[in-house]
């Protein structure tokens, strides 16, 4: 056994990624444990926005949606690469919510805290703008307004990787068979999912960050039980064929009350969601039903002219938002603001769980986290996130397309869509895969998609990438862009490096 670690971080999503980073940069060690893969549940399946939340100040949400818009900006400055302004267009339906109430809403949404990059909000006429023609006729004014497009499950892996070069110890396929209070730490059972070999470690502090699981942890892995409760609500979405050019997005005040977005997706595609299912256990993977499937199609029918049908869906993800029971009855109504159970009793050391939470609001979440612990680390350093830069967001004054331009300079090889995507996807951090490269070939075997062998090998080297799956659909999209054969190819490559690395 180990010497006693600061922090035993359970759960590999943007919660646990970024109280790992954190911590570690605040001179703690720390262990994250993942039974899965990074990002593997929740966090790799959001509507890929950094927002505030315009809906949650219909229910009041006003210190949420404050402490939201605040990220966003800094966010958005934190890693220009992976996050970037959308531009939404929100059309006026009669009979649903009054134009009076919807503008007060964006007038709040403006103006709760400082905007410096995002554009406000503006009424357009659609009778005249574009938008106007991809709408059914009826709608005849609209309001546009500013939120951000985020890499999710990439998000995750960039906080993760941060936390690693800070120190961290980040474990996948790792999973907490069982702690006990064992003196004045936590004694844990870790378990490799891969091999079943397992290992005893000690923290001080046990940090719950399960997402969906997180009651789990509590009940059958530390035989706790605490008065708070999680509330688990299914998410879904749909992507189709690209349902209209430009980069815009649109928000869309379905019959229900609900919303429903359809984004600008991978160049090709448009992405449709989300659904709000309550469901009653913790699942493993979910997958969408054909109800809700039909309930996105119907509600893009009904406001585009162009229908939307279950057969023109190329792909889907669902995944289980953990959020904090607050006894709403309505699913879309529970807070989407994270509660923490701090359990110490009679100094006993402490377990911090975290109930609900958004992308958004992360950094906050894992700062705030850290200050509830601070009695339990006296030689903890001060906070140091809010102005520093994610892995490969370093890019002069945070502007992509000079960067994007000087990528394409230095590699001329590559094609535009490539450079972008990888510059995009990597940031600064691109010149880790493409090194001395002078041609595709130096790049070794090509995937599909423009996904070659250097990139590979840096995901397994660097992010964590074990399966053709964690790179295909977390680490990048490119599986909706690859020929059919690359799963096979990839795993046959992925299978051969680890024999070679065993080898060694």
């Amino acid at each position: 056994m180990t010497s006693t670690l600061d922090l035993l971080i359970i759960g590999g999503g943007i919660n646990g990624a970024g109280i790992a980073r954190d911590g570690a940069g605040r001179g703690l060690s720390v262990l994250l444990c993942e039974q899965g893969d990074l990002a593997g549940y929740t966090s790799s399946a959001s509507t890929k926005l950094v927002h505030g939340g315009l809906r949650y100040l219909e229910y009041f949400e006003f210190r949420l949606v404050r402490e939201a818009l605040l990220e966003r900006e800094r966010l958005l400055e934190s890693a220009p690469h992976i996050i970037w302004p959308l531009r939404f267009i929100l059309p006026h339906e009669k009979g649903i919510r009054p134009a009076w109430f919807v503008r007060l809403g964006l007038f709040l949404y403006d103006h709760l805290a400082p905007r410096r990059k995002l554009p406000g909000t503006e009424a357009i006429n659609l009778t005249s703008h574009p938008a106007g023609r991809i709408l059914k006729p009826g709608f005849d004014k609209a309001f546009v307004y500013s939120d951000c497009w985020v890499e999710d499950s990439r998000l995750v892996s960039l906080n993760a990787l941060d936390a690693a070069e800070r120190g961290a110890d980040v474990r996948v396929r790792t999973k907490l068979v069982s702690a006990r209070r064992d003196g004045d730490a936590w004694t844990a059972t870790l378990q490799d999912v891969q091999t079943g070999a397992t290992e005893e470690v000690r923290a001080r502090i046990l940090v719950n960050a399960a997402g969906p699981f997180v009651a789990d942890v509590l009940n059958s892995k530390l035989g706790l039980n605490t008065q708070k409760g999680v509330r688990l609500v299914k998410g879904s979405h749909i992507v189709v064929p690209k349902l209209y050019e430009g980069d815009h997005a649109f928000i869309l005040q379905n019959q229900d009350k609900r919303i429903v977005f359809a984004i600008p997706y991978q160049g090709r595609f448009t992405l449709i969601g989300t659904t709000d299912i309550p469901i009653e256990s913790t699942p493993g993977k979910v997958e969408i039903s054909q109800d809700e499937v039909r309930y996105l199609c119907e509600a893009i029918s009904h406001s585009f002219r162009q229908p939307v049908t279950p057969a023109d869906v190329v792909w889907t993800y669902s995944g289980v938002r953990p959020l904090f029971d607050d006894g709403s009855i309505n699913a879309s109504a529970v807070t989407r603001d994270y509660v923490f159970d701090l359990e110490a009793a009679n100094g006993q050391p402490p377990v911090l769980s975290i109930f609900g939470g958004k992308i958004t609001t992360f950094r906050r979440l894992a700062e705030h986290a850290l200050d509830e612990l601070k009695p339990y680390l006296p030689g903890m350093k001060p906070a140091w996130t809010r102005t520093a830069k994610l892995p490969g967001g370093d890019l002069p004054d945070a502007d992509f397309e000079r960067f994007l331009g000087e990528l394409r300079i230095r590699y001329p090889f590559l094609s535009e869509p490539l450079a972008r995507r990888i510059g995009r996807a990597y940031g600064s951090r691109v010149r880790e895969i493409l090194r001395e490269a002078r041609s595709m070939a130096d790049l070794g075997e090509e995937f599909g998609g423009g996904l070659t062998a250097a990139e590979v090998d840096y995901l397994v080297r660097r992010e964590w990438a074990r399966t053709a799956e964690d790179i295909l659909w977390r680490r990048s999209k490119l599986g909706l862009h690859v020929p059919k054969d690359t799963i096979e190819r990839l795993d046959y490559y992925l299978a051969k490096k680890k024999a070679a690395i065993a080898a060694q």
